[in-house]
């Protein structure tokens, strides 16, 4: 992906993000993530509300720029079947939120587990 798009999809405003995630990951049928070198994911506490989400990415070269400044991370992709069958029950479980696609200004759309669940069936439905 060029340097150029990658800028011009990462300014689009929170809830153009969340939709171009749906839409791309309705098409390639996996999520990225970010983990560490012990393999652990990266979660992210927010000070402002207290609580902590998941973030994920529609692409590995969004979670590549997103984690550019950060040495010991690295994106890993995980298939739509396995994240609705592990991590979607996990997150609920654990009291986890999903931070949907966090672009260039620091807004991120925050969902819970079963909301992101259902818009993905949602949009699989279109194809």
């Amino acid at each position: 992906m060029s340097h150029d798009h990658l800028k011009s999809i990462l300014g689009l405003t929170c809830e153009e993000r969340y939709d171009y995630f749906l839409s791309k990951v309705g098409e390639e049928k996996e999520i990225w993530i970010l983990v560490n070198e012990d393999r652990q994911f990266l979660k992210i506490y927010s000070e402002d509300e207290q609580f902590e989400y998941l973030p994920v990415w529609p692409e590995s070269d969004f979670a590549l720029e997103y984690s550019k400044d950060a040495e010991d991370l690295s994106p890993k992709n995980i298939s739509l079947p396995e994240f609705f069958k592990k991590w979607i029950p996990g997150l609920k479980k654990d009291g986890l939120e999903i931070g949907v696609f966090p672009g260039l200004d620091s807004d991120v759309w925050i969902t819970p587990p079963s909301d992101l669940h259902n818009d993905l069936q949602d949009e699989l439905s279109a194809f």
